[in-house]
């Protein structure tokens, strides 16, 4: 039913979100990272093997929800807008490719300095100045994977906004947020504004995620949708084909 993929769909955004939250590896980098101090950073990593064992397997369990989110808005909103639909879909494959890129590079710092005799060729300080080189890609990276991030929260904003099967109001919230995410183009401003966009963030994606747990989206409206995009596709392909149109069964997305 309609609903229980709306109840799947927000049980996934709201896993994938909490992964980010929890146990994101910006956030647990900056932690431990101690700028221009690549020995104490060194020192960090070591003292905290359990935290990063936890943290990597955390972050590709948070790039699986994504994925399973990003198909089930896409079947959602598809209805909606098919094209702007598909391209959220491109985009948020593009951010999980960049989070699971995020998550080696978290880790890789901690292989690195316990990679004993395989990296006999580097001297101590090499291999904490690596360490710490690699902490420093972790953060740009993820600087780089939430642009992506804000990228589909707008445009899944503005799907939200043209549905009739949401509030228009969750559209217009989610989209200031991923407005917000995006300035991390220039990771300087991002850092600068994050306590504002962590409010917008707040605003945008809780509202969303409790909406669609709780009430879902409105099925005779979002039926009526779906049943007006299969009409227009059977007659474009009878102006195109010149066959009959069939009036058959209406095809509704996988989930239902």
């Amino acid at each position: 039913m309609v609903t229980e993929s709306q109840g799947t769909t927000g049980r996934c955004f709201s896993s994938a979100r909490r992964s980010d939250v929890r146990v994101r590896p910006g956030k647990r980098s900056g932690r431990l990272l101690v700028a221009g101090n690549a020995a104490a950073t060194a020192e960090n990593i070591l003292q905290h093997e359990t935290l990063f064992r936890l943290g990597f397997a955390s972050s590709l369990l948070g790039v699986v929800f994504h994925l399973a989110w990003a198909f089930l808005f896409y079947q959602l909103f598809r209805p909606v807008h098919r094209s702007v639909s598909l391209c959220a879909v491109f985009v948020i494959l593009i951010c999980c490719a960049l989070q699971a890129v995020t998550a080696l590079l978290y880790f890789a710092p901690w292989l690195v300095l316990n990679a004993g005799s395989s990296l006999s060729a580097f001297t101590h300080q090499q291999l904490q100045a690596l360490a710490y080189m690699f902490l420093r890609l972790n953060s740009l990276t993820f600087d780089t994977t939430l642009v992506f991030f804000g990228l589909w929260c707008v445009l899944t904003g503005y799907l939200i906004f043209r549905s009739t099967f949401l509030p228009r109001i969750l559209g217009v919230l989610l989209a200031i947020d991923g407005m917000g995410w995006m300035t991390f183009m220039w990771p300087p401003l991002g850092h600068y504004l994050f306590p504002i966009i962590a409010v917008a963030s707040g605003l945008g994606e809780i509202p969303l995620l409790l909406w669609l747990l709780i009430f879902g989206v409105n099925n005779e409206r979002w039926k009526a949708r779906a049943e007006g995009m299969e009409r227009s596709n059977s007659g474009e392909v009878d102006r195109v084909g010149g066959k009959p149109a069939r009036h058959a069964a209406m095809r509704l997305p996988l989930f239902l």
